[in-house]
């Protein structure tokens, strides 16, 4: 299998832990993508020249990250990081959700910034991407946070992916006044050495 990815990209990260805790790492080879050139071959393999996209030796490709998600993890057998049902499940895929949704938020400031010339910029869009994000880091700060394992699920993974994302682009400044997810993303790095083994760069 193929995994088209990028070192920045924190939904690429998420696969890449995922694919090491499930013990896939060894069946999928990472291509470099760059979504922005026009002759990368990404437009052809997903349409929406995203990453991740993962091709499958069938030839069928797969993609969002969540779709991929679904697809290791039935891979490995089913139930290793999507809990089979119940609350737990449920649970995993609404921090999932926030998670991947303060993730898009936080793109969508780099984009402003990166596609627009200062000028055209739209301050009030990029505050409005800002507080979703401060909601959804503060929101998780005062909530009880997942159980860190050596095996993690998603909701567990994408978090820790859209916390490293934050130090990344942001300079760590989600982490003032959010001690209970500093610790979180602390004790989950000392667990999951995949974490450090995929930091952007």
């Amino acid at each position: 299998m193929i995994l088209r990815s990028s070192p920045t990209s924190p939904f690429g990260r998420k696969i890449k832990i995922t694919l090491n805790v499930l013990g896939l790492a060894d069946k999928v080879s990472v291509v470099l993508t760059d979504t922005l050139d026009p002759e990368d071959t990404i437009r052809q393999q997903n349409p929406l020249g995203k990453v991740p996209t993962l091709l499958l030796d069938d030839g069928t490709t797969l993609y969002d990250s969540r779709v991929i998600v679904e697809y290791l993890d039935d891979l490995a057998g089913g139930g290793r990081i999507l809990p089979d049902g119940g609350t737990e499940r449920y649970r995993a895929l609404t921090l999932q959700s926030l998670a991947d949704g303060i993730m898009d938020a936080a793109i969508l400031q780099i984009y402003e910034v990166r596609f627009r010339t200062e000028d055209r910029r739209e301050q009030k869009w990029i505050d409005h991407q800002a507080r979703k994000v401060e909601r959804g880091i503060s929101s998780l700060n005062a909530s009880p946070l997942p159980e860190i394992k050596a095996v993690p699920d998603i909701g567990s993974i994408t978090l820790a992916c859209t916390l490293g994302y934050l130090d990344f682009r942001f300079d760590g400044k989600w982490r003032a006044g959010h001690p209970n997810l500093v610790r979180w993303l602390a004790s989950f790095s000392d667990a999951v050495p995949a974490f450090a083994a995929t930091e952007p760069h």
